[in-house]
């Protein structure tokens, strides 16, 4: 009873550990900043996701009316000569918006906050990269996260339930993490991509893209340890040591952030590359 109490309970915090995590690291997260500028405070959030079906937003909370702002930005990745746009106050708030792009394009921009002389860069070193995707349906999208946030969960008490010398369960749950992997991951995100991105697959043998590759080696391996684990029984380890592997893997595949060196359109060839995405205020090398 401590054991399963032990194995369920860290099994719910590191699935929610794992989600947080790839919720903020990943290039989509939006860059979040809290500026002061000659005394005046300037705030909000910049986008780095946005439709293909309308012009991206960017906003800037700046009650003082004095502060001013413009938005430089260029379509990613190019060599364009910086466009400069100036945000209009609309009450506390200034705002501008980004031209939309076709499925897969990105842009690049800084906001220049200024007030007095003085003025503050966001972000102060590499730009925000957003990309515009096509709209997938919400049935869809959350049938496809919630499959792959199950999928981890099973993973982990799986893994753990091994590791910690269980077997009675082992061959059901790894029976359903791989179920919950292949359909999540196989099938649902391959649909999700085609909406968001034209394309059904860019992983290996294809493209680079590490999403899709990583998913694959996950449900592979799950497949491997889920045949091994229906054997487990006292004086077969083999099983119990493959959902230990593949719970490993599966932390290695869901601590890359989501969605790095994915689809981006090549403006000068118009079509789908993967380029390396990047995360926060640096690049990835």
């Amino acid at each position: 009873m401590k054991r399963s109490f032990l194995i369920w309970s860290v099994t719910f915090f590191m699935t929610l550990a794992f989600l947080v995590w790839q919720k903020v690291s990943g290039p989509t997260y939006e860059v979040k900043f809290d500026e002061s500028v000659a005394g005046a405070r300037a705030s909000g959030e910049l986008l780095r996701t946005h439709s293909i079906n309308g012009d991206m937003p960017v906003t800037v909370h700046a009650p003082d009316p004095a502060v001013t702002a413009e938005v430089q930005w260029r379509r990613y990745p190019t060599s364009d000569d910086w466009e400069i746009l100036p945000m209009t106050r609309d009450g506390e708030l200034l705002r501008a918006t980004l031209p939309r792009q076709k499925m897969a394009g990105k842009l690049e921009y800084h906001v220049h906050i200024a007030k007095d002389g003085q003025s503050v860069q966001v972000p102060e070193h590499e730009a925000a990269v957003a990309r515009y995707k096509g709209d997938v349906p919400a049935l869809i999208l959350v049938s496809h996260v919630t499959c792959m946030i199950v999928g981890m969960f099973f993973s982990t008490a799986c893994g753990l339930t091994a590791l910690l010398g269980g077997r009675s369960s082992l061959r059901r749950l790894s029976e359903l993490t791989f179920l919950f992997l292949l359909v999540g991951g196989c099938i649902l995100g391959p649909i999700v991509q085609k909406y968001a991105f034209n394309a059904y697959w860019t992983g290996w043998p294809y493209g680079g893209d590490w999403t899709d590759n990583k998913l694959a080696v996950g449900a592979l391996v799950w497949l491997v340890a889920a045949w091994r684990c229906r054997a487990a029984k006292p004086g077969v380890p083999a099983g119990r040591w493959w959902a230990v592997a593949a719970m490993l893997v599966i932390f290695v595949a869901y601590g890359i952030p989501h969605s790095i060196h994915g689809s981006t359109l090549d403006y000068e060839t118009g079509e789908h590359i993967q380029a390396l995405a990047r995360l926060g205020l640096s690049t990835l090398g």
